[in-house]
């Protein structure tokens, strides 16, 4: 019942006796719904976790609405890409000892940094927290090893009396798992890291997990991302449906003449009604059901009716349904859409905080372009913008830092800062410390 997400639901269909035809899509606005109480899950009679969304499977709903879409997608990499920088280095000033060097390099010749860091930066911007994973030495006094944790495969144990989550569970969520499939990692306090490693080292533990998070005003255990209003919204589906109908007019020459959208719970109810664990059988169904909604709207005896769908009222007072069906208007003039792609781009990227023209993402012929020191401005800004969340990854550097005694060393991520022709070269390194300075 959990694979009913993935089914191919998404659309277009010929309507018989039409030159047209209906397109189904999913509604991207439910992403971020809780359908149902969230409440601890039990992988043994000693652990359990709080669920990401109510079926468990938002991060991999909101991985796959990102991934549908080429605009967001790049966006997403794109911030990412300026999060990380010029890479995470461990700088070091000139009192520093030979030995703090040498251990620092052997410490970035054994850990894969450049991979972790992008990693991290991913994260980030996905879903606004990372996790990242401390092992020590068998003496218990040396960190020996920084990996990431993918936060898709991340779930917090419920907070105790303190509001202090003591543990994460590391495993492939997207399927039933075992408890022996599950990784339990002790989580070190986020208020109090230092105090916490110490105490922990103590009982002899040698591995823990570190959560570097962004501060949401909700402060739910899984924060809301600041696009989620993008999904909320109508800017997605536009984009995702004037896709959907140039393809079927450059197909078939036949303009889309309905708009389907169908919450996902409409199709998990109908298997659960019907006692259908097949996928294939499954997929089957879905397309029985959409042929169904089609010969309603285009069977001579159903003119005039109306298709009824189960709904509830929301708290603000909307209704809320499982189908909806919007009829679009075929007469628009030019036919090509070009300016609502312009319109629905420009929003997308306005709500990621990435300029158009960065991404190379505004379409037409056109389109007014920036001049190189615009550019060049608008890239030291995005990555000026970094400096909230360079002190948050930074955190579990710092207590690497501390905790192995390398005096004079700190974490850094250099600025990546475009030059002008007349200083002989393209680009140049800035680290934030002397940027602010002057």
């Amino acid at each position: 019942m959990g694979d009913f997400n993935y089914l191919h639901i998404t659309g277009v269909n010929d309507l018989p006796g039409y030159h047209a035809a209906a397109a189904f899509t999913t509604k991207s606005s439910e992403v971020f719904k809780e359908a149902e109480e969230i409440s601890p899950r039990h992988v043994s009679d000693k652990v359990c976790y709080m669920p990401w969304g109510a079926d468990d499977q938002m991060p991999f709903d909101i991985i796959q609405l990102i991934e549908s879409d080429e605009t967001l997608s790049t966006c997403q990499m794109f911030n990412a890409e300026v999060c990380y920088g010029s890479g995470l280095v461990y700088q070091t000033d000139d009192g520093c000892l030979k030995r703090v060097r040498n251990e620092v390099e052997e410490f970035f010749l054994d850990n894969d940094m450049a991979s972790y860091f992008l990693g991290v930066c991913q994260d980030f911007k996905h879903f606004g927290f990372a996790v990242s994973v401390i092992i020590l030495n068998e003496a218990g006094n040396k960190v020996v090893r920084v990996l990431r944790k993918e936060a898709c495969y991340v779930r917090f144990a419920p907070a105790n009396k303190e509001g202090v989550i003591p543990q994460v569970l590391y495993a492939n969520w997207r399927n039933s798992v075992r408890a022996e499939d599950v990784e339990v990692i002790p989580l070190l306090n986020p208020h109090s890291l230092w105090t916490d490693l110490q105490a922990q080292v103590k009982k002899g533990r040698r591995k823990f997990a570190v959560v570097s998070r962004v501060p949401t005003p909700d402060h739910t255990y899984y924060p809301i991302p600041y696009y989620a209003s993008l999904f909320k919204g109508k800017w997605y589906n536009i984009k995702q449906l004037i896709g959907v109908a140039k393809e079927a007019k450059l197909k078939n020459s036949a303009p889309i003449k309905y708009h389907i959208e169908i919450a996902k719970s409409f199709w998990a109810n109908i298997f659960k009604a019907e006692g259908i664990t097949d996928r294939i059988k499954q997929q089957e169904r879905v397309n029985e059901e959409k042929d169904n909604i089609i010969n309603f709207l285009t069977g001579m005896e159903n003119s005039g009716k109306v298709l009824f769908s189960e709904f509830y009222v929301s708290p603000n007072g909307e209704e809320q349904h499982d189908v909806v069906i919007n009829k679009i208007e075929t007469d628009k003039e030019g036919g090509d859409w070009a300016t609502d792609i312009i319109e629905a781009v420009n929003m997308m990227c306005f709500t990621m905080r990435v300029h158009s023209n960065l991404v190379g993402s505004v379409p037409g012929k056109t389109q007014t372009n920036n001049s190189g020191s615009d550019k060049r401005e608008l890239y030291t800004i995005a990555q000026a913008l970094q400096k909230p969340y360079h002190d948050l990854l930074f955190n579990v550097h710092r207590l690497i830092i501390r905790f192995n005694r390398w005096d004079g060393a700190y974490p850094d991520c250099p600025f990546i800062q475009l030059t002008t022709l007349d200083e002989n070269r393209d680009a140049k390194q800035v680290s934030p410390e002397v940027t602010s300075n002057k």
